[in-house]
């Protein structure tokens, strides 16, 4: 994998940043993740997908946060999007159990394939609280620094009011204290995983919740 332009974040959401706290909070993260391609190391997702999820789902259109916790850590897997994978991938554990909670709570999955982009494109940003992770190795990158830059989004998107933030599982549940629970929605709830989804996820209703409150502020509602 070669080092190029790829590592950049969307020019929108860098505007948002800078009135914060300018771009230090990724200068960290990046470095390591150079670093790690100079050493050989195989990083997922791929380099171009690393911001995917700000790519397809600007600021401005942004009214859903799903959070995930690293990127699927098995070659070939991730695609940028939290939960996501490509069209023809297996469909992992956890989107299942989503997928399952859709038809329970809505009636209807729009999309089975195991893609997400249509809900990134709608305004759901699909966010893992790391954006890379060395394959085979979970949890490599949670301490690099992908932290601050991922609290310094949740802020920015929690002054822009009325977004629905959804937290799924304990490690997503973190950041709570970022998030005006006055002017947006928070839903929160096990993780989907086989491991967790039976303990609160499986039968939150987040999707109808959701839109629901999307249509009470005059928001288009996202078609699941």
């Amino acid at each position: 994998m070669t080092i190029d332009n790829d590592l950049k974040l969307p020019i929108d959401w860098v505007n948002q940043l800078i009135k914060v706290s300018g771009l230090e909070s990724l200068e960290r993260p990046i470095a390591h993740i150079k670093k790690e391609i100079l050493n050989k190391k195989n990083i997922s997702p791929n380099q171009k997908d690393i911001f995917k999820a700000f790519e397809f789902c600007s600021f401005s259109s942004t009214k859903v946060v799903i959070f995930g916790q690293d990127p699927y850590f098995q070659n070939g897997v991730a695609n940028g999007l939290a939960f996501s994978v490509n069209e023809g991938k297996k469909i992992p554990a956890s989107l299942k159990n989503i997928y399952k909670e859709i038809n329970n709570d809505i009636g209807k999955v729009k999309n089975n394939n195991g893609s997400l982009n249509d809900w990134s494109k709608q305004g759901v940003l699909l966010l893992n609280s790391s954006l890379t992770v060395e394959v085979g190795n979970p949890g490599s990158h949670s301490n690099i620094g992908w932290d601050i830059f991922i609290c310094e989004i949740v802020k920015i998107l929690s002054n822009k009011k009325n977004v629905v933030f959804i937290l799924w599982g304990n490690h997503a549940k973190k950041y709570l204290k970022f998030i005006d629970a006055n002017n947006n929605l928070i839903l929160t709830s096990s993780h989907p995983s086989p491991l967790s989804a039976h303990r609160g996820f499986i039968g939150c209703k987040h999707f109808s919740q959701c839109n629901k409150y999307l249509i009470n502020k005059n928001i288009k509602k996202i078609d699941w």
